[in-house]
């Protein structure tokens, strides 16, 4: 395999003036989306940056500190932790997620016992694309209320500020260069931030509400000494811990294990295409070395980590395998850095302030784009793997999982006194599965058969 040029290579230590601003890129990369599955969930924010940093610092100690990947929160997870927080509360959230982690080390033995072959009989192309799709488009709905409603009501000043966002982010996305192209996202949040400011004061429509900020940047200048103003600025996130905040067995519920247990089969395979893609662009194949199964682990592990503290599952983040590709800065130190300082920004109770104070059409605006990004990740899947859909047999099983999924099916299964709903991407998945294993010609759903290929089988 060809050496790539780098800046640092996987265990290169930077020099300290340079770390830090290494380390601040990629906070920056994966800020917006972080930030975003908690906004859009009901969970905290700032107990999201907690789990994403301690998330990464675990999965850099798992892989030996060979692959420069940072975790950040999962959007797939986004619908399942939606329907479960209306059943079993936070905490039954956090049940789903750390049984979800389960699964992520479950494979990983199975991987490390059988390799990687059989994981595209279980899981190819003709599944796992159709089901990102509906992953994506599920949330469509979510997106336009956020971006149109208030209250259930259309709002023209609060669409406007979902556009005007959403046009800043393509703007970014398509024009930006250098470090700018990096971070879209988080520039449309700021810029429709400040346009929400601005048409709120224009109209006395009260689309942005600072008093949260406003409140907390008080609170430390009116500080009557600098360790008082340190504690003003350090403040403790609402953490959701299991058997403090909340009895597992009070929160248990079959139904919401069937809601996200399952999206760890899908997210797998997410992972397994982030670890490709890095693998190509760092020049090393990290499925063999340190294994795909410490990778997986490692994902598994910080999504149970992020279900101890009440934050979301955890995943890697192409986000940032961006800025490994542009920068060629591939040493984990530098990521390792950017996880400390996720940490630290969140016990900083003005940047939680900050980030719940984002107006929903603002959010809304950058969902629209997001959520899109996510179903055209699973037509690209589909178009990658050169999956033939003028073969009846793969026509019929993503019609039919595209159709379940976004349609909102649901099947009801009694368990002992309650009934247990599998619904949207789970069950679409599950039929999908079926008929894969039932139907005849299954070569052809397999595509090229690259979909988990490395950098060395491609030379």
């Amino acid at each position: 395999m060809s050496e790539k040029k780098m800046v640092l290579d996987v265990r290169e230590v930077p020099k300290l003036s340079k770390w830090l601003l290494f380390s601040i890129q990629h906070l920056f990369a994966m800020f917006g989306a972080t930030i975003l599955v908690p906004f859009l969930t009901e969970l905290s924010p700032a107990v999201a940056l907690v789990s994403s940093g301690l998330g990464t610092l675990a999965y850099l100690l798992i892989t030996k500190g060979q692959i420069p990947a940072y975790l950040g929160s999962s959007f797939a997870f986004i619908a399942p932790i939606t329907s479960a927080m209306a059943i079993g509360g936070p905490g039954g959230v956090m049940i789903g997620s750390f049984l979800a982690g389960v699964v992520y080390g479950a494979l990983s033995l199975l991987i490390a016992a059988f390799g990687t072959d059989w994981i595209i009989k279980v899981l190819p192309p003709i599944v796992v694309g159709p089901v990102i799709i509906v992953i994506g488009l599920g949330l469509a709905p979510t997106a336009i209320d956020m971006a149109m409603n208030v209250d259930g009501e259309y709002s023209g000043v609060h669409f406007s500020a979902a556009i005007v966002t959403l046009l800043i982010t393509v703007i970014g996305s398509l024009l930006f260069r250098g470090f700018f192209g990096l971070i879209p996202i988080l520039i449309g949040i700021i810029g429709g931030y400040v346009y929400s400011l601005i048409i709120s004061a224009i109209t006395n429509v009260k689309v942005l509400d600072a008093t949260g900020v406003q409140a907390a940047w008080d609170k430390i200048v009116s500080s009557n000494s600098f360790g008082e103003a340190i504690q003003s600025i350090f403040l403790v996130p609402d953490f959701v811990l299991p058997f403090v905040t909340f009895n597992p067995a009070d929160v248990f519920s079959w139904s919401i294990v069937l809601l996200m247990v399952p999206v760890a089969v899908v997210t797998v395979a997410e992972h397994i295409g982030d670890q490709m893609v890095l693998s190509k662009v760092a020049g090393k194949n990290f499925i063999k070395k340190p294994g795909l199964h410490r990778s997986i682990l490692g994902d598994g592990v910080a999504t149970i980590i992020a279900s101890l503290l009440g934050g979301p599952p955890n995943t890697t983040y192409g986000e940032n395998i961006g800025v490994l590709a542009i920068t060629r800065v591939f040493s984990v130190f530098v990521i390792g850095g950017a996880a400390v300082l996720a940490i630290i920004f969140g016990f900083i109770g003005i940047i939680t302030e900050l980030i719940a104070s984002i107006p929903t059409p603002v959010m809304g605006g950058v969902s629209i784009l997001l959520f899109g990004i996510i179903a055209s990740s699973g037509l690209r899947m589909l178009i990658d793997n050169n999956i033939d859909l003028g073969i009846k047999r793969n026509l019929v099983i993503s019609s039919v999982i595209l159709v379940i999924g976004i349609g909102g099916a649901y099947v009801n299964i009694p368990v002992g006194d309650v009934d247990v709903t599998i619904a949207g991407m789970a069950l679409s998945a599950l039929i999908g599965l079926i008929l894969n294993l039932i139907l005849p010609e299954k070569e052809s759903g397999y595509g090229n058969g690259n979909m988990f290929a490395t950098p060395e089988d491609e030379e």
